[in-house]
């Protein structure tokens, strides 16, 4: 006789993974949230106590303002100005449609790296036998194990020495240095897993290995592909440290410098800030809703051996 399991343990569990469930949420999207919020608020608003969660008045001047001084259509506003009057624009308001520029031209090129570089590296870690093979991809791995701000000053040295200080070009060789390791480890325990006679297969039809990886390998490896891409143009676009050592002049600096350049001024304007971070985020977070299915399957293709 089989006897029917409690019920009332069931859903106390139940519902102590839903509150949990909830708290964890409102902890992770609250900034989000406010964010958005904010940055169509006034800035009476946003000091206001209470804060307001829901704008009495939603206003998408700030979004105007960096638009026009982007276009140069609008002018910043004077030192000293009361961003509670309306329509303060920041002194760094006109770069932040450049920089942004910047930054895409920035991570779409280290994406495109990447792939180029960490793709046959991979498969020849994966499926070519060489001696030394595992000691390689130890040493790559172990250059992420130094912390990037060590990194600084060997990085400024090589940077100043092929004279490309405040060029994006010194951003692009570094941050590669940054993100070909981890494409590196991801893709080759992606091929790690596909089976030897796949290659085997296709060297006996008379293929290449060159033919092998791209008419074999990489068709079967699009979620890894997507994942590495998507964190290589992420780290690029969110880098903050070596932007900032790396670029002078506002020509060559991305959009996380700028940004930080608006908390800079002698007036801060948290609506017009809040703007801007919203903008910042938008490229990321559409790249990370359209391959959504791709990632967590990318990421994690390489855990688990058969």
């Amino acid at each position: 006789m089989i006897v029917p399991r409690p019920i009332g343990p069931r859903v106390v569990r139940a519902a102590i993974l839903a509150a949990a469930s909830v708290l964890l949420l409102a902890y992770v999207l609250a900034p989000v949230a406010w964010l958005l919020s904010s940055s169509l608020q006034t800035e009476r608003e946003i000091v206001s106590i209470p804060p307001h969660w829901i704008p009495d008045h939603p206003t998408a001047q700030n979004f105007r303002a960096i638009f026009a001084t982007g276009l140069g259509l609008a002018q910043p506003s004077p030192n000293g100005a009361d961003p509670a009057s309306g329509g303060f624009i920041p002194s760094v308001a006109g770069n932040l449609l450049p920089a942004m520029g910047n930054s895409f031209i920035v991570a779409t090129a280290v994406v495109i790296l990447n792939l180029l570089i960490g793709v046959p590296a991979a498969y020849a870690i994966a499926k070519i036998r060489f001696r030394g093979r595992g000691v390689a991809l130890y040493a790559i791995l172990a250059t992420r194990v130094i912390p990037d701000i060590a990194l600084v000053v060997p990085f400024f040295l090589v940077v100043r020495k092929l004279g490309l200080l405040d060029n994006l070009a010194s951003l692009i060789i570094t941050y590669l240095a940054i993100t070909v390791p981890f494409s590196v480890f991801v893709l080759a325990s992606f091929f790690e897993q596909m089976p030897d006679d796949l290659d085997r297969a296709a060297r006996v039809d008379g293929c290449s290995r060159l033919q092998v990886l791209l008419r074999v390998f990489l068709p079967l490896a699009r979620p890894a592909l997507v994942a590495i891409s998507l964190f290589a143009f992420l780290a690029s676009w969110n880098e903050f440290l070596l932007a900032l050592m790396f670029t002078q002049t506002a020509a060559s600096q991305t959009l996380p410098i700028i940004v930080a350049g608006i908390t800079s001024d002698f007036t801060v304007s948290f609506s017009f800030l809040n703007a801007a971070g919203v903008l910042a985020v938008l490229p990321p977070v559409a790249l990370a809703v359209i391959f959504e299915r791709y990632i967590v399957s990318g990421l994690t293709a390489g855990a688990v051996k058969g």
